[in-house]
């Protein structure tokens, strides 16, 4: 039902946009709207969700079976550190891409998928935290306390990981009536805080090869940059265009 509704809209969408301009770029539009409707009936079918949550644990089944075989390098340990820290940034980069996208290409099914990708962004992130504290550390507390003081990539990495928490604790739809709208909009606004420190904390774990660091760092500047440009500067924008010119002003 879901589906051919999508269908039906994407298609009066794209007859609409071809009527308006019809004989200058027409066609053109009408493709964009049969796009748009191809990518809104895929993301609604019912199939879809289980597909991305397999693709989602797919990494973690990879580095398992490498592990099985062992297949992690000298280090297998560190390898599975990295890995997980890595992907943890991946589904962040994946979960603040979705506004971008919709936005910009039209997506809008992909807000059905945002918890999801948020909820794995926090259970990689305890994956990479269970593999330091339990593979590597042994659960030794004392150990892991005087890491968290002595080094500070791991107290930024375990500050950015209890930044997380209270975001994939309140995700549920029950959380936003308890807290109501905008207390949840707030709170949620925590993740924008995330990626400097999940960035910083690959970096300085990593040390001299910081190339993919400053990727991510990229890729997030970008997102940040974006999703501060939707909430400022269309009103900076606005409120120039809409102040008199000097000109006018004198002329009034």
């Amino acid at each position: 039902m879901n589906t051919a509704r999508e269908a039906g809209s994407g298609k009066r969408e794209a007859a609409l946009h071809g009527r308006r301009e019809e004989g200058a770029g027409g066609g053109r539009s009408d493709g964009n709207g049969r796009g748009r409707a191809i990518h809104a009936s895929l993301l609604a079918h019912p199939a879809a969700k289980p597909i991305v949550f397999a693709a989602c644990l797919a990494p973690l089944a990879v580095l398992g079976w490498n592990a099985y075989r062992d297949n992690l390098g000298a280090n297998p340990i560190e390898t599975l550190e990295i890995e997980t820290g890595v992907w943890t940034l991946r589904f962040l980069v994946a979960t603040l891409a979705v506004t971008p996208a919709r936005k910009l290409l039209g997506w809008n099914g992909l807000i059905r998928y945002r918890r999801m990708l948020g909820l794995f962004t926090f259970f990689y992130a305890s994956v990479h935290l269970s593999m330091y504290a339990g593979v590597d550390m042994f659960f030794n507390v004392h150990d892991i306390l005087h890491d968290i003081v002595k080094h500070p990539y791991i107290t930024v990495g375990m500050a950015s990981f209890l930044l997380l928490v209270p975001l994939a604790l309140t995700s549920t739809t029950a959380w936003v009536k308890r807290l109501g709208g905008r207390r949840w909009l707030v709170l949620h606004r925590l993740v924008y805080i995330v990626p400097a420190g999940g960035v910083l904390h690959y970096a300085w774990s990593v040390k001299k090869d910081i190339q993919r660091p400053l990727i991510y760092a990229l890729i997030f500047a970008l997102l940040l940059g974006y999703r501060v440009w939707m909430t400022h500067g269309k009103r900076l924008v606005v409120r120039t265009t809409s102040e008199p010119r000097p000109a006018d002003a004198a002329s009034t």
